[in-house]
């Protein structure tokens, strides 16, 4: 996957239309923020009054002018564990729907995505950036607006309150602000650069991890499991090394701050001092001085703190807009239609297809034509553009010139939803998700009822297996089917055609995989799938094809010859060739 980089501004504006739907919280939240914040504030001008009375006039300084004091912070105290609650709590729950939001934009967005991005893409990867990439965005939500706006609150309101007292001063401590953002500067790209590659470089290792672990019994077949154990520590180790980059860089970023909140204070202790000896301010200003300085580096400290947090959230949301930007190339047209009564008319006109822009040609200027209710084998050399011509039907691609019809109509023409619906597919890798047989099955007509689902399993053959299954059709069938035979799954995938019962068929390479016991078994019920329904067979095994009503004979220069088995088989040339190899 192609990586672009993004500034700050446009991620946030990307970012933005996520708080439209809790502005109202967002709202609140800030109002709690700024009440926690008072408490900060406040408590300095009630130290300098005290002092200032303590040292001017003892008298004024009563019980009760001290008593109402302290219960005054009290209640400001009160406010403030109410406020926070709110924010630790409705906040943190705003950032977490947020969260939950993006994610549902996210794989409802990669649910649209062709074949030829998943070609390209690896799961482990997305996978990585449907959950770990959006985990920190529920804090990031949370805590951006809140930390920004107390830190602002802060600032200003504490400029405005020592510039009442000494605006020179204030002047010097605020001039150290500036140029420890400068400072910073480098430090805080480094980190954003290295929080970004981390991410990448997690996405990498979480795909090496599925790959080794879906191909736990190739690994232990080989005995190479110190081979997946190297790759894996190779990852492992690329991650250690771009981590210490960024510890290196938030290191620097936090001792530079550091160095400043020093001199910060000694800035105030200083001047104040000086100040202090010249009669430019009272005792009790001065100490007001020391807590505002204290108040203002805590809120340093507290940006120092949420800068590694920001940029987390930051680079995940960099790495879901990617995502998202990733163009929708095979989509309904604005005017597709719904496909209307399928009879199954299905033809190739001039078509031409190649995976990439500017690639080679896998198809080239093919015309081809199968009626309804026909069957038709598709056979030859491997890389001859079989399956990828059973894929255009479906419109799993898209091709480059001409088109292929469906009942007379541009397949581009309709909806996907509706295309899809009337093609079944059986393939020769069987993908069963994990959960009950029954729930295999019922995944070809959501809403099926029991009946049906076990008219289909009995058409397909598989009843009498799944009857001896420990918990019969309630049984679990393991990670993508493992607890089940070679065969077992394929009966399993015919019958959940059969429960969709599509008008055109596509049985890609579908016995190839299968010991010859089993392959009769599925054979017996994908001749039973075929009946009625238009049909192509990719095959190698040309025994199982015989019986096709057209056999097309596909090579790298198009279809090299077309007839019945009797036919070519009389003509001597490619066909008769290939079968003869398997009599």
């Amino acid at each position: 996957m192609k990586e672009k980089r993004t500034n700050n501004g446009a991620l946030l504006r990307r970012f933005l239309p996520y708080f439209r739907e809790f502005i109202g919280v967002v709202v609140l939240d800030l109002f709690c923020a700024s009440l926690t914040t008072v408490c900060e504030l406040v408590l300095p001008l009630m130290v300098r009054f005290i002092t200032d009375k303590a040292m001017t006039d003892i008298s004024a300084l009563t019980v009760k002018t001290v008593l109402s004091i302290g219960i005054l912070y009290i209640v400001l105290r009160l406010i403030d564990t109410a406020a926070n609650y709110y924010m630790t709590s409705i906040g943190h729950i705003m950032g977490t729907r947020i969260e939950t939001k993006m994610r549902s934009d996210l794989f409802r967005h990669l649910q649209k995505l062709p074949f030829s991005y998943y070609d390209e893409t690896k799961v482990g990867t997305l996978m990585s950036r449907i959950t770990s990439d959006l985990f920190d965005v529920t804090e990031f939500a949370h805590h951006c607006p809140e930390e920004f706006f107390i830190a602002g609150i802060k600032i200003i309101v504490s400029f405005i309150i020592l510039c009442g007292v000494n605006v020179w001063l204030t002047l010097i401590i605020f001039a150290i602000a500036p140029l420890m953002l400068i400072v910073c500067i480098p430090f805080r790209r480094r980190m954003k650069e290295g929080f970004r590659h981390s991410r990448v470089v997690v996405g990498e290792i979480n795909s090496q991890v599925e790959d080794s672990l879906l191909g736990i019994r190739v690994v232990k077949s080989f005995a190479n499991e110190a081979v997946e154990l190297e790759k894996f520590e190779n990852g492992n180790r690329k991650f250690l090394e771009i981590k210490r980059k960024v510890y290196h860089a938030m290191a620097g970023f936090t001792g530079v701050t550091r160095f400043f909140d020093g001199l910060m204070y000694i800035a105030v202790v200083i001047a104040g001092a000086l100040f202090l000896i010249n009669g430019a301010i009272t005792a009790a200003d001065f100490v007001a001085y020391l807590l505002y300085v204290s108040t203002l580096i805590s809120s340093v400290r507290r940006i120092i703190e949420f800068t590694e947090q920001f940029y987390r959230g930051m680079t995940g949301i960099e790495r879901f807009a990617e995502i998202l930007d990733t163009p929708v190339t095979i989509a309904d047209k604005d005017d597709a239609v719904e496909l209307p009564q399928v009879r199954g008319d299905i033809t190739f006109r001039d078509v031409t297809f190649r995976y990439n822009e500017g690639g080679e040609d896998v198809l080239h200027h093919l015309n081809l034509t199968v009626e309804a209710g026909k069957t038709i084998a598709l056979v030859g050399p491997s890389g001859g553009g079989k399956t990828t011509l059973c894929g255009l039907v479906p419109r799993f691609y898209d091709i480059a010139d001409g088109s292929v019809m469906l009942d007379g109509v541009d397949v581009r023409d309709l909806s996907l939803a509706s295309l899809r619906r009337a093609i079944g597919v059986v393939q020769q890798d069987v993908y069963l998700f994990s959960g009950s047989v029954y729930e295999n099955i019922a995944y070809g007509k959501p809403g099926a009822t029991r009946e049906e689902v076990e008219e289909a399993a009995r058409l397909a053959g598989a009843e009498e297996f799944i009857r001896l299954l420990p918990d019969g059709y309630d049984t679990y069938v393991g990670e993508r089917g493992v607890k089940l035979s070679g065969g077992q799954k394929q009966r399993i995938s015919i019958a959940r055609v059969f429960l969709k019962d599509p008008p055109v068929l596509i049985l890609d390479e579908a016995t190839s995989a299968l010991d010859n016991e089993s392959e009769l078994i599925v054979q017996q019920s994908l001749e039973r799938l075929a009946k009625g329904r238009t049909t192509f067979i990719v095959a190698h095994r040309l025994t199982t094809v015989r019986n096709a009503d057209v056999i097309a004979v596909i090579t790298r220069d198009g279809i090299a010859e077309m007839g019945t088995h009797a036919e070519l088989m009389a003509q001597d040339g490619t066909y008769a060739s290939l079968y003869r190899l398997y009599e």
